[in-house]
């Protein structure tokens, strides 16, 4: 489990090959064995294969990109990683053979823990994906047009579109993550005592 977490990391270039509904499957479960508030279990995941649809969510994520979050992102991230998410957003992601739209079944769940509920399955559903060599990536540009998410996908106007997870099969070798070391994001005792 250990060397899994290390390995997880964003994928934004898939290749065209096929996602098997078995794969889909063992990704979907488990996603649902999440812990969520109240024991709500308000997850619903669309999975979405046809080639119009997903064009029209890449779409949907190019606007969104394009309108403000590009500008948003200039300046706060590396060139590298950037120019990566850039492509994406323009154009790669929605190139991926599988895409998850996530939502959150208001009716089964407070507003104020949709995020308590969905991210440890989102969490689940990525780690999942790692491990049988999938590549993956969490996008939560499609949320911003989610009246539009939901017409393509025929959800209720009760979900809430949470995040959207582009699934395939990685286009090229994903080197290990970078992260902060510890002694700069956890404390003993006290924020001024790092670990």
């Amino acid at each position: 489990m250990f060397e899994l977490m290390e390995r997880q990391r964003a994928c934004r270039r898939f290749t065209d090959a096929d996602v098997s509904d078995e794969v889909v499957e063992r990704v979907l479960r488990a996603a649902t064995r999440a812990p969520s508030a109240e024991n709500a279990q308000p997850w619903v995941f669309v999975v979405v294969r046809s080639a119009s649809t997903r064009a029209a969510l890449g779409e949907i994520m190019r606007q969104a990109w394009e309108g403000g979050a590009r500008r948003f992102s200039e300046g706060r991230l590396a060139p590298a990683l950037l120019a990566d998410v850039d492509q994406g957003a323009t154009g790669s992601l929605a190139e991926a053979p599988v895409h998850v739209v996530v939502g959150a079944d208001l009716d089964r769940c407070l507003p104020q823990t949709v995020g308590s509920s969905i991210f440890p399955a989102v969490q689940n559903l990525l780690l999942a994906a790692t491990d049988l060599g999938l590549g993956s990536v969490l996008t939560t540009l499609a949320a911003t047009q989610a009246d539009e998410v939901r017409r393509l996908t025929g959800l209720a106007p009760t979900i809430d579109v949470v995040a959207l997870i582009p699934l395939g099969w990685p286009a090229r070798a994903l080197g290990p993550s970078s992260r902060r070391p510890l002694s700069e994001v956890a404390f003993r005792e006290t924020a001024d005592h790092p670990w």
